[in-house]
């Protein structure tokens, strides 16, 4: 588990670094991230050839944490997670569920704290010895530290780390060139970076290589014991899926640079509950794969590519005759603003009664959702957990039947239910709740 003591601290870097490092020499190497992040894993996958896996225990429930893992790392020589935020910071008011330390307990997975040296000598033990300390059911089993100044520096902090009993793994320079750009949602997509993604990969494993003992970070890992209970399978989790005819039902998965978040599991729930899942970019692709009974546009940054969604007039139309046959539409955040009618002036596919616009206000945070409409996904009732995060607003028009109702800590309805689509901002993870894919696949071959 690569954790900091706070965001900001590089563990990004490392952790890539690492992942990168060590599938170069050979190893498999299974990359995940704690939290509902969807760009992060996007580096991860680059640096191993693997797709990266979130590991949620909000969103999931910290019974399904190892299991998800034990799922992703399946024939895999090591796993590298890269946690979230500052090693104990968790679910808002809910103590340490969800932090990185919450799920390096339910692992078992010994821990390598990043830390951010450039402003510190001596205080660096200090701040070890208490994220060490802090609990003692987190094992600490190591530091690397980051944005070293000097080999001076780099003197000065393995002095004061020397009887602090967490031994230093790594110690790693200033180096622009490992930094991914970033903007108003954080790291820029790997998508959307083309070779300069792979590049700084590059750069941050031959930084890792270069500045960390390779060899005791790989004992460290080999060190944590085995992981008892079951693995997570998407067949036994979907259960016995409805009948679908004798050619799986198409459904169409958006992607592409404009719409980058998704996790996994969910195409692999669709596929497991008879579905035939098709891949398709809105950016170039003018027409919705053959056959396509049912669609997935999940989120990413249609806003950064307005203009190149909205000249795209063929798709738009192409979605919104399916949507108007009734055919099964799936859409969230991103894909909420895709449907809508016009986003930051300029026509989008006109769906929904709803028009979308870049906002200054940062909408952040978990949700408890139960939703108060049957729909494509989920019967009235049903609750979920989920997450939020967005740089938008939605004005939508009247009689609107919204998808959830959520807490926030106010009571609110948020998203829309209309025929075949269910649009909403809340990410979900339909790990929790595989019912939502079979349903979903059910209703495309209906």
């Amino acid at each position: 588990m690569v954790a900091a003591p706070s965001s900001g601290s590089g563990k990004t870097t490392v952790a890539t670094g690492l992942m990168a490092a060590f599938a170069a020499a050979g190893l498999a190497v299974s990359p995940h991230k704690v939290g509902p992040d969807y760009i992060d894993p996007g580096y991860h996958a680059l640096a191993t050839g693997r797709a990266g896996r979130n590991l949620d225990a909000f969103m999931c429930g910290p019974g399904l944490v190892a299991p998800l893992f034990a799922h992703g790392a399946r024939g895999c020589d090591l796993a590298v997670v890269e946690g979230v935020m500052g090693l104990y910071d968790g679910a808002s008011g809910q103590g340490e569920l969800a932090s990185t330390a919450h799920v390096a307990k339910l692992l078992r997975a010994p821990v390598v704290l990043v830390v951010d040296a450039s402003s510190q000598s001596r205080s660096v033990a200090a701040l070890v010895h208490g994220f060490a300390s802090w609990d003692p059911e987190v094992r600490m089993g190591g530091v690397i530290l980051n944005k070293v100044g000097s080999q001076r520096h780099e003197d000065l902090l393995r002095d004061a780390l020397g009887s602090s009993g967490v031994p230093v793994l790594g110690a790693l320079r200033r180096a622009p060139q490992v930094q991914a750009p970033s903007r108003h949602l954080g790291l820029v997509p790997v998508a959307e970076r083309g070779a300069a993604a792979l590049e700084s990969v590059a750069a941050s494993a031959e930084q890792v290589r270069q500045g960390c003992d390779m060899d005791a970070l790989l004992a460290l890992a080999r060190s944590a014991p085995r992981l008892p209970g079951p693995v997570w399978d998407p067949h036994e989790a979907v259960g016995s899926p409805a009948p679908v005819p004798a050619a799986a039902p198409v459904v169409a998965v958006a992607g592409g640079a404009a719409f980058t978040f998704s996790y996994a599991e969910h195409a692999e729930l669709l596929t497991a509950a008879g579905a035939d899942v098709v891949p398709f970019d809105p950016l170039h692709d003018e027409e919705l794969p053959p056959g396509t009974r049912g669609l997935v546009v999940g989120g990413g940054f249609p806003e950064m590519y307005a203009p190149e969604l909205s000249a795209n007039e063929p798709l738009r139309k192409a979605v919104a005759d399916l949507a108007a046959s009734g055919g099964p539409v799936a859409a969230e955040c991103a894909g909420l603003l895709y449907l809508a009618r016009e986003l930051d002036g300029r026509p989008m596919c006109g769906v929904l009664d709803a028009r979308a616009r870049m906002s200054e206000r940062l909408t952040l945070g978990y949700r408890e959702a139960v939703a108060v409409s049957d729909s494509v996904l989920a019967a009235a009732g049903t609750r979920m957990r989920g997450h939020e995060f967005h740089r938008t607003v939605v004005e939508p028009g009247a009689g609107a039947t919204p998808a959830w109702g959520m807490h926030t800590p106010e009571r609110r309805v948020e998203g829309f239910v209309e025929r075949g689509v269910h649009a909403s901002y809340l990410h979900t993870h339909w790990a929790a709740e595989p019912g939502v894919a079979r349903r979903f696949v059910a209703r495309c071959a209906a």
